[in-house]
């Protein structure tokens, strides 16, 4: 469990990325010296108890501040879902102790791992949340990331981890160094591989306006705080408008449901073609008449450079649908009979329609954008289906006031990093109250905005030419070789056991 509990600082904000190296041989040694398998999942159960019990604790920042549960009841659900999550490393754990003998170590552990963390991103919708790889988003290791992408990475500090292990571990001279030896070649060829990693800068430049507006979550639903709030992202704005050529607001800026905001938003289009630019802005959009709703990215003003009007109007196809959508805040499963339960169930916008799991991208000022909202960044496999080869930029939009001063922020933008490196775009990160920011093909931050504070970030991209090997195969390759081998394992075990 203290081993667990150290994977935290190797995430933003601390970012100690050699920590796993560390905390992953003890696992290792712990599962290969266990007596049984029970007792190896009990081991793996312990290190995902500390890994997710400290690295999502800023899940109860909103459970208890939003949730209207008393202490006791807030504590219990955040028991349950590290509990949940728990258990993912204890399926792995459990799966290689089990078939120890098998394959080497590094290999049963390789593929047991990947398999559990592809549950993990699928099961009860997934929440791939702190997944290994995105520790090493400042290290060496991100230049596997256009090759093999975040789970590569992850099974690459397995690989490495379980062959230090396995040097302890009784087993034969020759199956000792070579796991070594190949990890030595993993580690210090990844600086090279910069040479092949599938984009390049272009000659064309963006001029771009992020704009925060640090509204309080317990404001951002009262009506009285419709039009305040609305003109507080107008007023901020304004300014900048015609001096750049996009303009990003973050999820749900607009307060006021799509259908009764007609009035702003076509003038706010108006505005935005007269300055010769585009704007990109969360809203919810509600049909009066099915009662079904959707968090909603849409676009205002210029359609292409040569647009001869604005081309807003409700209802029109340049928008983007919020697919993955977070159980509890956004819905609600036994919605009828949870939602009288407690007030965590009934909080205000938690019952959204699910949009397409692809979706045409964005066109803003001509230029193409591949949208995600809120923690659908953290799904790179649905980034790659909505890939096109016109897609210019990544961009994504949230709203973190949930999670207030917490770690949340910070591994959400470091999530968004990575996936700049996987796929060799630009990223564009547009919050509410931060962490706004600007990230370069290459994962690296070129500007931010300050935390609960509003500002506004200016900034001017070089736009690139991307086809990374990524985003061409996705994680195939990785669960297909896990599989094999798990496969495989599975047979050698019955032929021994026999």
């Amino acid at each position: 469990m203290v081993l667990g509990l150290l994977n935290t600082l190797a995430f933003a904000p601390y970012t100690l990325w050699w920590l796993p190296f560390l905390t992953l041989v003890g696992l290792s040694l712990a599962i290969t010296n266990s007596p049984s398998p029970r007792q190896a999942a009990w081991y793996g159960f312990c290190y995902g108890l500390g890994w997710f019990g400290l690295g999502i604790s800023w899940v109860h920042v909103s459970i208890d501040q939003f949730g209207g549960l008393p202490l006791i009841a807030s504590l219990g659900l955040m028991a349950l879902l590290v509990s949940y999550l728990a258990l993912f490393p204890a399926l792995a754990a459990w799966l290689s102790r089990r078939l120890l003998g098998s394959l080497p170590l590094p290999l049963l552990l390789l593929a047991s791992w990947t398999f559990s963390e592809w549950l993990r991103s699928f099961l009860l919708t997934g929440f791939p949340w702190l997944s290994l790889g995105y520790s090493q988003t400042d290290s060496w290791l991100q230049h596997y990331a256009p090759l093999i992408g975040e789970i590569g990475i992850s099974a690459i500090l397995i690989w490495v981890a379980a062959s230090i292990a396995n040097v302890l571990a009784p087993a034969s001279k020759l199956n000792r160094l070579v796991p070594l030896l190949l990890s030595a070649i993993l580690l210090f060829a990844a600086p090279w591989l910069s040479a092949v990693k599938g984009w390049q800068y272009g000659n064309q430049q963006l001029s771009v306006l992020l704009v925060q507006g640090n509204v309080q979550q317990e404001l951002r639903w009262v009506p009285e705080q419709e039009w305040p709030t609305m003109l507080k992202y107008l007023d901020l704005t304004r300014p900048h408008l015609s001096s750049h050529q996009l303009v990003i607001w973050p999820e749900a800026a607009v307060p006021r449901i799509e259908p009764l905001a007609d009035d702003f938003l076509e003038n706010l289009d108006k505005s935005a073609f007269y300055s010769d630019t585009a704007i990109i802005t969360g809203i919810i959009d509600y049909n009066l008449r099915t009662q079904e709703a959707w968090n909603n990215l849409i676009v205002l003003g210029k359609q292409t450079p040569d647009a001869d009007s604005g081309h807003y109007f409700h209802g029109h196809a340049n928008r983007f649908s919020k697919h993955h959508l977070l159980p509890i805040g956004e819905f609600v499963p036994f919605e009828s009979f949870l939602r009288q339960l407690a007030p965590i169930f009934d909080l205000p916008m938690s019952s959204f329609n699910r949009g397409s799991y692809v979706q045409p991208n964005l066109e803003a000022n001509g230029i193409e954008l591949l949208p995600a909202i809120c923690f659908e960044i953290a799904f790179p496999s649905q980034i790659r289906a909505n890939l096109t080869g016109e897609t210019q930029l990544l961009l994504t939009v949230s709203n973190d006031a949930w999670f207030g001063d917490s770690i949340g922020p910070h591994q959400h933008l470091q999530i968004a990093r990575m996936r700049a490196l996987e796929f060799g775009l630009p990223l564009l990160r547009a919050t509410n109250n931060g962490i706004t920011a600007t990230i370069d093909a290459d994962g690296r931050i070129r500007a931010r905005a300050p935390q609960f504070t509003e500002a506004v970030l200016s900034d001017t991209l070089q736009l690139t030419q991307a086809k990374t090997l990524y985003s061409q195969l996705g994680n195939l390759p990785l669960f297909s070789f896990s599989t094999l081998l798990l496969v495989f394992a599975l047979f050698r075990h019955w032929r021994i056991n026999r």
